[in-house]
């Protein structure tokens, strides 16, 4: 019943982001630029994968938002990626069900967009796919309560900040907000990597993730940096290679870059919270669980 869900939301969220107007584009797999991850508080990587190739070192796709940035500003201001990303998390992750070390994301990005265009865009394709599923999957899904656990707010999802809810409560503030909500819920103002907008009047980020009951976070996103001078200075406080993020910084300086938003929709979690299922293992045709490597 797993896949058939999965291949439905495929079929579902690719289709309307096409009939809005996004184009889609292939992944990056291999590249010297990816996602650093780093200061994200929610990484946990326990190695990067890298290889030697015509002598210069390259890396496994952790996230194409680099990748993303630089589509948006150049090529296409509205765009998607069906993109794979390996991250080796740490082998204490398994117990979560909710990790996995090889994964994939529906990734997307709008020139000029905003948190306001983002939470528009996504409340809408969430609402449209459950009710598409309830209607045309309904023959196989009225025995098994399929769906039913799942309730969507009226009138958009509520909206929380991080740094409020970490003096509320603590460090593990993640654990409590699973436990409480019923209705998925948006988190902002992370304090994460380089390219996550910061207003540096207030201190607050201009980013976002949205957590569903019992699970947790099933999209990550952020109004993007454009300003040469501020990514340089974040990469610096930071500690990021910057010679790994050459193009990217030589966009930015001569102007290139253009203010985007997006974020990446973690389609296996999606179908895990859409089924209701035990753990992230039960969607994945081929498990790729923190600590395990399998035969296939």
């Amino acid at each position: 019943m797993t896949t058939k869900v999965l291949s439905y939301t495929l079929n579902s969220l690719v289709s309307k982001l096409i009939e809005s107007g996004f184009v889609w584009t292939l992944p990056v797999i291999l590249s010297k630029s990816t996602d650093p991850l780093w200061p994200d508080p929610g990484a946990s990587i326990e190695k990067r994968i890298e290889a030697e190739i015509y002598g210069h070192q390259v890396r496994m796709t952790t996230s194409m938002i680099i990748h993303k940035m630089v589509f948006c500003s150049l090529l296409h201001p509205k765009l998607f990626i069906v993109s794979p990303n390996v991250r080796i998390e740490k082998r204490e992750r398994q117990k979560t069900g909710w990790h996995a070390y090889e994964f994939t994301q529906l990734d997307f990005e709008i020139q000029n967009g905003d948190f306001e265009t983002v939470k528009k865009m996504v409340e809408k394709l969430l609402q449209d796919l459950i009710h598409d599923v309830r209607r045309d999957l309904y023959d196989d899904t009225k025995n098994n309560g399929l769906l039913k656990h799942i309730e969507l707010p009226k009138k958009g999802f509520p909206i929380f900040d991080a740094q409020e809810l970490q003096r509320s409560h603590g460090q593990y503030w993640e654990d409590e907000i699973i436990r409480s909500i019923k209705t998925p819920v948006w988190v902002r103002n992370i304090p994460r990597e380089f390219y996550d907008f910061e207003d540096t009047e207030t201190g607050k980020w201009d980013n976002y993730d949205l957590f569903v009951p019992k699970y947790g976070e099933i999209l990550s996103g952020a109004k993007r940096e454009w300003e040469y001078e501020k990514i340089i200075r974040k990469m610096k406080r930071d500690g990021v290679n910057v010679d790994l993020y050459k193009e990217l910084l030589y966009l930015a300086k001569e102007g290139k870059l253009a203010p985007s938003a997006g974020a990446g929709i973690g389609i296996e979690r999606l179908v895990t919270w859409l089924c209701d299922a035990k753990n992230i293992e039960r969607v994945q045709p081929f498990p790729k669980i923190p600590g395990v490597v399998l035969d296939l």
